[in-house]
């Protein structure tokens, strides 16, 4: 037994959102050159559907409704030897407008539920969208 204290590990906390228009699911390209879902940080005094929301709107430009959780695990940023506790959301878009890309990300994309799997992004993203895309109300 160590005498040395206990020291929880701490990890930030992003929200992410699968958002399907038209049978495609909206991707960012980030500066790793990786696919992931649009989301961030919380801020303090937001719940996460409501950080969810905003920072999808702020990334693309589309309002979107926040529906049900999907996922949750930690990823590792290898590039970075960060963690971070992923969190994703099925979200609801009502707006025909093209997607505007923030500063944040390279580009966006929509894709198909058969173009996901051979994808470079994150295997938890891909589980997420296949999840979404397998509830009826999509």
């Amino acid at each position: 037994m160590s005498d040395a204290a206990y020291a929880p590990r701490t990890f930030p906390v992003s929200v992410k959102g699968v958002v399907v228009r038209d049978g495609r699911v909206l991707l960012l390209r980030n500066e790793r050159d990786e696919w992931e879902l649009p989301g961030g940080k919380i801020e303090l005094g937001e719940t996460p559907e409501e950080c969810l929301a905003r920072e999808i709107e702020e990334e693309t430009g589309w309002p979107v409704t926040v529906a049900q959780i999907l996922d949750a695990w930690i990823y590792h940023i290898t590039q970075v030897d960060k963690h971070v506790l992923i969190v994703t959301y099925g979200c609801h878009v009502d707006s025909d407008a093209p997607v505007v890309v923030s500063s944040e990300h390279k580009e966006a994309g929509l894709f198909t539920k058969d173009e996901v799997p051979g994808l470079k992004m994150p295997e938890g993203y891909k589980r997420s969208v296949l999840s979404w895309f397998a509830q009826p109300d999509t």
